[in-house]
């Protein structure tokens, strides 16, 4: 049985930020907008390496919707990266998606769940799912790092071709807990 090492990922088996970058690439993703995340770090390295594809930095996560909003508009496909807690700060403009029916697909790495060491992202983390669906989000979960393609794949498929919004929550025991101690 494996132990849980603190600021490590639990289900480390496979590089679940490039299966997920794989996934985004085959349903022809070419702009990524993200808030800056430790959780999505490598994702957002990968995007940026990616002649393909723009990544683009965000100052909050509600601009994400709105990009994504103007992708669609001009023919291209986006993605917006953000953590359960930039959830929050979205919830009056997920309206947006669901109301002009335009694709919206959103990555969100979760916080707040078991083993969480900052109290201050336990309440977020915990209401993100149900925010999302009551915002009329579609929401999927990756809980393993074998499920990362499969998943947002699907999730892709969904809000591209349904014209909707659709959310992937990626557990925290993949992207692992932080730690804010020093190393000894």
């Amino acid at each position: 049985m494996r132990r849980k090492t603190p600021g490590k990922a639990l289900d480390s088996s496979l590089d679940w930020p490039a299966a997920i970058h794989r996934a985004l690439k085959s349903h022809g993703v070419r702009q990524v907008s993200y808030v800056p995340d430790a959780g999505h770090k490598r994702l957002i390295e990968l995007c940026h390496a990616d002649g393909s594809m723009a990544a683009v930095p965000l100052t909050t996560e509600e601009e994400g919707i709105g990009l994504a909003a103007g992708a669609w508009l001009g023919g291209e496909r986006a993605a917006l990266l953000m953590q359960s807690s930039g959830v929050g700060n979205c919830v009056n403009v997920l309206t947006l998606a669901t109301n002009c029916k335009f694709p919206l697909l959103m990555l969100i790495t979760m916080r707040g769940e078991k083993g969480e060491l900052n109290p201050w992202q336990i309440p977020m983390g915990q209401a993100t799912p149900e925010t999302l669906r009551r915002g009329g989000v579609r929401v999927f979960r990756v809980d393993r790092a074998t499920d990362a393609f499969a998943r947002v794949g699907a999730a892709a498929l969904l809000a591209f071709d349904g014209h909707t919004a659709v959310a992937v929550t990626i557990s925290q025991r993949l992207i692992g807990i932080k730690s804010f101690q020093e190393p000894r």
